[in-house]
């Protein structure tokens, strides 16, 4: 059974017929059948949809048809982001049978590209967790650190890329829920620019961060994939406009001259040692690449966890307020309307969502608008600022993922604190909107993957990945 296929290896054996992109899904299907009991990665496979996806690939190199980008390209989606007739759950109760009637706009745009989707990743219900502990249907394990967690929320999609029981996945990141568990399961993974890539048919958490983006074993796929789900979507008037680079043709640019931003705030006190020193190795990869090392600082950083959390669970209060067993999902019956919500909310609901929720609902609540959730938005502008005013001096900013390698499990469980705190080096980007990339760099004893992160200013996720493929070209995954 072969492993390690790329987008690019995939393509070519169905072009050379070397390979059947029916082959290679059956191939797929067979590792995740030996591996996801343990694992937990997937929730739902989609077999026939994969199979007949891969049965028109196959189709196309027999009658000698231009083959598209992703030809035969086994990927995983995240149970938050909508597949037409396929269980979408959201890893939660309240959807724990939710079907729906249509595909995001990211799906649609990945089958187009010649795409096989193989099912759907487990993760922190509704997307709201740092470990992948907050599944109602069970824990991800870490598949390169065992007893470790996979990193949250996006954990089943980093799991199943970083286990080879995909060759991409798509993921959402909200405050880091796509970078964090990409550092956690030493793999590429990236947050594009809020309104980079369409969020039509991703079920919500907090709309104005919510962001769907690739995971991928190297930059390269991480790239590919980008590309293909990148661009305008007249079903989402917060994507944008802005023209899609071809990533392909500046992934391999000499990156010497480049000014690169190391904040200062981000490597203080808190963070883990072991990470420290890997991430100062890799900027030293970045220093003998040519690049220009200059200080900088973001004053306002010390604020962005709570700023993130006053946001995030405001917009989380106001979305989830749907599930209310009157139009969708589960009811428990009671005497009266409002009995009605609170017993099916309170069964269909666990208790992340349900602390955020509260927590949401709060910060909104009269009396209390202005000193947090108005407050809230005025530090975000700030945050913004920062970014804005580092990227006029700067090309690119680099930091560490996260402050520590991937935790035990259980290890953080009863202090949502330190769970929040996991996202510090994260959620500022979230909050500017910019794009931002998880890569390799380095693990703690040959064991624990560290993830070094890279900002780009706002579209400019070309750069990101230069930056990002000539670190790893240059063999910063090892430092």
């Amino acid at each position: 059974m072969t492993t390690g296929w790329t987008v690019e290896s995939v393509r070519q054996a169905v072009l050379t017929k070397k390979a059947s992109a029916r082959e290679i899904a059956g191939e797929y299907y067979k590792r995740i059948a030996a591996q996801n009991p343990k694992l937990n990665a997937y929730l739902t496979l989609c077999e026939a949809r994969a199979y007949e996806q891969a049965d028109r690939v196959d189709a196309m190199a027999a009658q000698g048809k231009t083959l598209p980008p992703l030809a035969g390209v086994p990927v995983a989606i995240k149970d938050t982001i909508s597949t037409r007739g396929v269980r979408t759950t959201c890893s939660s109760k309240i959807l724990e049978n939710y079907v729906p009637p249509y595909d995001a706009t990211a799906v649609v745009k990945l089958e187009a590209a010649g795409a096989v989707i193989l099912g759907k990743t487990n993760c922190d219900e509704f997307a709201m967790g740092s470990s992948n502990e907050n599944s109602a249907f069970g824990c991800v394990q870490n598949p390169v650190a065992a007893g470790r967690v996979p990193g949250g929320s996006s954990g089943g999609s980093a799991a199943a890329v970083a286990a080879d029981l995909a060759v991409a996945a798509l993921g959402t990141d909200t405050g880091g829920s796509i970078r964090q568990p990409g550092s956690f399961c030493g793999i590429s993974a990236m947050m594009g620019s809020y309104g980079r890539v369409s969020r039509y048919g991703l079920i919500a958490f907090a709309s104005s961060l919510d962001r769907i983006g690739p995971l991928a074993r190297n930059v390269s796929d991480t790239a590919r994939i980008l590309q293909a789900i990148a661009g305008r979507d007249p079903n989402d008037s917060t994507s944008t406009t802005a023209p899609v680079e071809d990533y392909s043709l500046t992934l391999t640019k000499p990156v010497k001259g480049m000014k690169i931003g190391i904040p200062k705030e981000y490597f203080g006190v808190g963070m883990d040692e072991g990470v420290r020193e890997k991430i100062t190795a890799g900027i030293e990869v970045l220093r003998n690449l040519g690049c220009e090392l200059v200080d900088i600082s973001m004053s306002h950083t010390d604020y962005a966890i709570a700023t993130y959390y006053i946001i995030a669970t405001a917009e989380a209060s106001s979305n989830l307020a749907r599930y209310d067993g009157v139009r969708y999902g589960p009811r428990a019956e009671a005497d009266s309307l409002i009995g009605m919500y609170r017993k099916t909310r309170g069964a269909g609901f666990g208790p992340e969502v349900k602390r955020r929720i509260v927590l949401g609902t709060y910060v909104l609540s009269a009396g209390y608008y202005d000193a947090y959730y108005l407050k809230g938005q005025k530090v975000r502008a700030l945050i913004a600022d920062d970014f804005r005013r580092a990227f006029g001096r700067v090309d690119a900013i680099v930091t560490p993922t996260s402050p520590v390698p991937a935790f035990k499990m259980g290890e953080r469980t009863n202090d949502p604190l330190q769970m929040y705190l996991a996202d510090i080096y994260t959620v500022t980007g979230s909050l500017a909107g910019i794009p931002g990339i998880s890569i390799p760099c380095g693990k703690i004893g040959g064991e624990l993957p560290v993830g070094m992160q890279i900002f780009g200013p706002a579209f400019g996720e070309a750069r990101v990945l230069q930056l990002a493929q000539a670190f790893a070209s240059a063999g910063g995954a090892t430092v």
